[in-house]
């Protein structure tokens, strides 16, 4: 056995497909640092199943696939595989060359191939033991491979000398049958526990078998007990049977009185009818009148509620005009009070400017009697002129003051002008609005007769709808308490075909097979569900099918034979199957002396309702 050839594609930096053929002798790969040397053992080691990314130099599995360069793009996918040749048989499997591959994307997805067929990992290791060859075999040394030896746990060398001895393979074996003896210890442990358990429920089972036992004597004596009373009471109703003839003519003769009687019911219930109808009719007449009239008395409220307020607004209005009046009043004469004091302060104004000019004129007679003498001395001139100077000043405010108070006069008198205008229009708007007053208070009065004539209609109204709300509230709880009846009984309706689609109350076996009729179109149903009965007729059918109605009818024996080992592959229990192709009905009975007799009604299979073909299932069952 030797390595004939490794493929690469994709791992690592062979980016392209290379194929290395090791012929007889040594074979070397040399080259400088970086070329890639190292990546061949490396895709030795991964092919035959390192799991670690570190030994192979990377952070994570992916890094062993092509990552790319600047001119290539990266591949998606990295292959490996080697070619032994198997001429003398090391290898157990019947081939001469033997093909391991392993192959990893970049999903992370990872297969092996053996000879081209998908495996496991597990196959590829349990094939080479024993050979010295592996990823962890003294087959492939690296880089410091020695060194680890050497150096390693004599636990740790102790597999390299396992490996060339040849016993790893009995070992792993050992190991995979001491844990698999491990696991069946604990499986004995947990069936010994059952057992105990079930151990306790035998002595209950036993008492319980013994109550069953019991009650099937105390049945059958009872059926027993229940024929011999069906017979005394058979004798007993034929000794009454003539006294029940006798009461039966006399029964006869009352149901004529009966009948006359009620012939003048019928005619006094359609006269009660025909009155009913009338009242109805008269009802429904007063209730659109008392309708209307609701309509138009709310009509009415909203009128006199919009009269009260323009009523409101105008007394407010006038209210208001009457305080502007008298505020304007008293405005006009407070400013006729200022006009009067400006009057007399622009008469005062004008007599000191009189003053002012007589002085101005001493003044300049002054000055030029002063000029005449400016040569005596210029201090007294620079006196006078500092005297004309604050005289001037003086003259000039005085005539600014005057200028301020003919502007003051005059837009007293604008406003004066204005305030005019205000109260004429003011009293002419009060003389329109006492009209409206008068009208609108017209108005009001007519609307208080009407009012007070709506009054007595709508208490005549209200006392009739008095009595239509409390006939109205009558049907309404009747209404409701209706409504709820309906609610109850359609919930409990609900509930009881969740049930039935659920077979609650049937038995485990029941419900599992009833599980599959989706997949089993043989699967009819059980008997419960093929048959309908009158609600009158419910207990006595139901006490004649007894356990039967449980049963589960199919439309042949093939699909009940299907189901019974479906029950017991599966452990759910037993059912009993009434295949339709091999139930046959009874043969009839003679009833001709039954049937006769008085409260008979009929044979059972002949008061159940169900499809044509079930009739010989009913007929066999009932």
């Amino acid at each position: 056995m030797y390595l004939k050839s490794l493929e690469v594609h994709g791992f690592k930096s062979f980016a392209n497909k290379l194929n290395f053929e090791f012929h007889d002798g040594i074979t070397a790969i040399v080259g400088p640092n970086g070329s890639g040397k190292s990546n061949v053992a490396d895709a030795m080691r991964w092919v035959l199943g390192e799991q670690s990314a570190k030994q192979l130099r990377g952070a994570k599995m992916e890094d062993v696939i092509f990552a790319g360069t600047q001119m290539r793009k990266p591949l998606g996918f990295a292959y490996v595989a080697i070619t032994i040749n198997n001429e003398d048989q090391k290898l157990n499997v019947p081939y001469n060359e033997v093909k391991i591959a392993r192959r990893v994307y970049r999903s992370g997805e990872s297969e092996y191939l053996l000879n081209g067929t998908t495996c496991r990992l597990r196959d590829v290791q349990e094939l080479l033991f024993d050979t010295g060859i592996g990823k962890e075999g003294y087959s492939i040394i690296g880089q410091g491979q020695i060194d680890k030896i050497l150096s390693s746990k004599p636990e740790e060398r102790r597999e390299l000398f396992d490996e060339a001895a040849g016993i790893v393979k009995y070992k792993k074996r050992k190991a995979a049958a001491e844990r698999n003896l491990e696991e069946e210890k604990q499986n004995l442990v947990r069936i010994e526990d059952i057992l105990s358990e079930l151990g306790k429920q035998v002595l209950p089972l036993e008492r319980q078998a013994a109550k069953a036992k019991e009650y099937l004597k105390y049945r059958d004596e009872l059926k027993s007990l229940d024929i011999n009373m069906f017979l005394m009471e058979y004798e007993r109703a034929g000794n009454s049977l003539d006294d029940i003839c006798k009461k039966i003519a006399i029964a006869g003769s009352d149901l004529n009185k009966a009948k006359s009687g009620f012939e003048e019911s019928k005619h006094k219930y359609t006269e009660l009818e025909e009155q009913l109808n009338s009242l109805n009719v008269s009802i429904e007449a007063i209730s659109a009148d008392l309708s209307a009239g609701k309509v138009q008395l709310n009509d009415y409220e909203n009128d006199i509620k919009i009269l009260n307020e323009q009523i409101n607004a105008i007394r407010q209005s006038g209210q208001h005009y009457k305080e502007q009046t008298e505020g304007l009043t008293v405005r006009k004469e407070t400013l006729n009070k200022e006009l009067a004091g400006y009057s007399i302060q622009i008469k005062e104004t004008d007599s000191g400017l009189e003053k002012l000019c007589t002085a101005k004129e001493e003044n300049e007679a002054e000055l030029n009697r002063l000029l005449e003498k400016a040569d005596s001395s210029r201090k007294e001139i620079e006196k006078f002129r500092n005297c004309i100077m604050e005289e001037m000043k003086e003259a000039s405010e005085n005539r600014t003051e005057k200028n301020r108070l003919k502007t003051l006069l005059e837009q007293n008198n604008i406003k004066k002008a204005e305030f005019a205008q205000r109260i004429i229009k003011n009293k002419s708007d009060a003389a329109s609005f006492n009209a409206i007053m008068e009208n609108e208070k017209k108005t009001l009065q007519d609307i208080a007769e009407k009012i007070a004539s709506i009054k007595f209609t709508d208490r005549e109204l209200k006392q009739a709808l008095a009595e239509y709300d409390k006939e109205s509230s009558s049907l309404n709880l009747n209404y409701r308490e209706a409504e709820t009846q309906f609610h109850i009984e359609n919930s409990r309706l609900t509930s009881l075909k969740n049930m039935t689609e659920r077979y609650e109350g049937f038995g485990q076996s029941i419900r599992r097979i009833m599980e599959q009729k989706d997949r089993h179109s043989g699967i009819i149903g059980v008997v419960a569900d093929i048959i309908n009965v009158k609600k009158e007729y419910e207990v006595a059918v139901e006490t004649a099918l007894g356990s039967s109605i449980q049963n589960i009818v199919t439309d042949n024996a093939q699909t009940a034979k299907d189901m019974i080992q479906f029950l017991k592959k599966n452990k759910y229990g037993r059912a009993t199957f009434l295949p339709l192709t091999n139930v046959k009905a009874r043969k009839e009975m003679q009833t001709d002396g039954i049937m006769a007799q008085n409260g008979v009604i009929g044979i059972a299979s002949s008061l159940v309702q169900t499809d044509g073909r079930f009739k010989e299932l009913v007929q066999y069952l009932l």
